[in-house]
């Protein structure tokens, strides 16, 4: 029987459609509906000439193309990520498990760097600034983040820690029969759906006329995000806490995905005062090559 101040968790079936021995899971479709929410809000984006000023921008075209390029690094990254962060001893031990993504196991720092890594090198291929690029994925990607923490919530995977005090907490399945702290709502709601108003805000506020401005935001912004909500997530189980477990208000203590974060807040304060002083724009404008297009046009 759980707990009086405890809420039962929720049943809900991780599989969204089964078709015969074919299985679609509500995670599955969170990427799905975070990729192509990004796609729609990216095309309207470069759509919108108030936001670019005399900044060269991708074609709607280059969106339509970006997007099988930073699926495939969010993927890629994110796995990798995870065993080099998460369980590295366990994918040494047993190599062929790190192809075994049905299991789970994904790092969103990873994905973050897979990510970027394809936005740099589609932003080669095209011959397209890689700051602009990486602006408009900073834009877009909280959208991601949103459904991937609803699916996280939905899966009864990466929850809270213990909270027996709490009126809102949660015994989840997986989690033992106390109840916890629905961190995967505190994440949804932060890095995602508090996250997309502050970069929508910031996008119609700036633009995208100083390139690495939107990104800096988004990579600050999510450092702060995170580290908040790692206060209430329990760490991974073969991790636990880094530096102890008391070291904050909360009961806290330093987990790797705190740890993670410092580095990504660095980053993100030096690529906003990088382009808040102008040093991340292109030498040479395009005004000129954009006049010469539409003499073409004309």
């Amino acid at each position: 029987m759980p707990p009086l101040l405890a809420l039962p968790f929720p049943s809900i079936d991780p599989v969204a459609l089964a078709i015969g021995p074919i299985t679609v899971k509500w995670y599955a479709l969170a990427y799905i509906a975070g990729l192509i929410g990004g796609w729609w809000y990216a095309r309207r984006l470069v759509m919108a000439d108030r936001l670019w000023g005399v900044v060269k921008r991708p074609t709607v075209t280059d969106i339509d193309d970006l997007v099988v390029w930073v699926a495939l690094g969010v993927v890629l990254g994110g796995r990798i990520g995870y065993v080099l962060f998460y369980n590295l001893p366990l994918y040494i031990a047993d190599p062929i498990e790190i192809f075994a993504i049905r299991n789970g196991g994904m790092s969103f720092h990873g994905g973050f760097l897979g990510a970027i890594l394809a936005f740099l090198l589609f932003a080669r291929a095209r011959g397209l600034n890689g700051y602009t690029l990486l602006d408009i994925g900073a834009v877009v990607v909280p959208i991601g983040l949103f459904f991937g923490r609803i699916a996280n919530f939905v899966n009864g995977e990466l929850w809270g820690r213990v909270a027996p005090d709490f009126p809102y907490a949660i015994v989840f399945p997986s989690g033992g029969p106390v109840p916890r702290h629905p961190s995967q709502l505190y994440e949804a709601a932060t890095e995602g759906f508090l996250l997309f108003i502050v970069m929508a805000l910031a996008v119609n506020r700036f633009g995208f006329r100083k390139p690495g401005l939107l990104g800096g935001i988004f990579v600050l912004g999510y450092a702060v995000a995170r580290t908040a909500c790692e206060f209430f997530r329990e760490p991974d189980r073969q991790l636990g806490y880094l530096f102890g477990e008391h070291l904050g208000p909360l009961g806290g203590g330093v987990t790797m995905g705190m740890l993670l974060c410092v580095p990504m807040a660095l980053i993100g304060l030096t690529y906003i005062v990088l382009a808040a002083r102008g040093w991340t724009r292109p030498r040479h404008p395009v005004e000129e090559s954009a006049a010469a297009d539409r003499a073409v046009e004309a």
